[in-house]
């Protein structure tokens, strides 16, 4: 079975919120660093609306980031104290999302998807050389 390791999984998992905190630590040094003007006060304004956002997209997008291992047989979805095994033929579609370089597993009877990393390093950044996968079988769309 191939997985994406802990270290990758972690890191687009926790990307947003890791990136909202540095946005408002940055806003909160610059409202005590300088001096209130309109130019500060607006760009403070920005940082601080650039969190909320950023923190309310990792609220919405990460419980959906899965650890998936997967074998000629069967996808293995890894939660934290218990995994989830569902054969090839439970999958409606694999999709590779070239922008973020993950794939989107949609499984027949559930409306929710499931995002996942490779277990391999192969894919070109941003999906240029975006062939059939290796892992999918070809009795499973692919769109």
């Amino acid at each position: 079975m191939t997985e994406t390791d802990r270290f990758r999984f972690y890191l687009v998992k926790y990307f947003l919120a890791s990136l909202s905190v540095l946005q408002a630590a940055v806003a909160t040094l610059m409202l005590f660093q300088y001096k209130a003007s309109p130019k500060v006060n607006a760009t403070i304004f920005i940082f601080f609306s650039l969190s909320l956002i950023f923190f309310s997209l990792h609220i919405l997008i990460s419980d959906r980031i899965k650890r998936v291992a997967i074998s000629k047989k069967k996808v293995t979805i890894l939660h934290t104290y218990k995994q989830k095994s569902y054969n090839w033929s439970e999958v409606k579609e694999v999709k590779f999302l070239s922008f973020l370089n993950m794939y989107r597993l949609t499984l027949k009877g559930k409306s929710n998807r499931i995002y996942f990393l490779s277990g391999k390093d192969s894919e070109a950044l941003f999906g240029l050389f975006s062939a059939r996968a290796s892992f999918i079988p070809k009795k499973v769309s692919k769109v």
